[in-house]
């Protein structure tokens, strides 16, 4: 696993948006719970910011440089699916 957590020198930051209690949140609450360790030992220089909020769709941003961002909607993606796209988000150089 934490081969694919070896985030792209162009990466400067990544976001998870999420509610803390719905059920299209639960997979990247699952995700982040096993996740956000081996992400963030890989990469310590790197933020990896959580935001909560009451009714906010599940996404992720990645923001490389030169200012340029993605995002995917992780609203109701089970945990596999989640890895699958932030992996692919960690590993683009935009």
């Amino acid at each position: 696993m934490s081969g694919k957590y070896a985030f792209s020198q162009t990466l400067k930051e990544v976001r998870f948006l999420f509610c803390q209690t719905s059920e299209k949140s639960a997979g990247a609450r699952t995700f982040l719970a096993r996740a956000y360790p081996t992400m963030k030992k890989n990469n310590p220089n790197t933020p990896i910011m959580l935001r909560e909020a009451a009714d906010t769709p599940a996404r992720v941003y990645a923001r490389y440089e030169f200012g340029k961002e993605k995002s995917e909607s992780l609203a109701g993606l089970s945990d596999k699916e989640i890895e699958e796209k932030v992996t692919g988000l960690v590993k683009s150089s935009a």
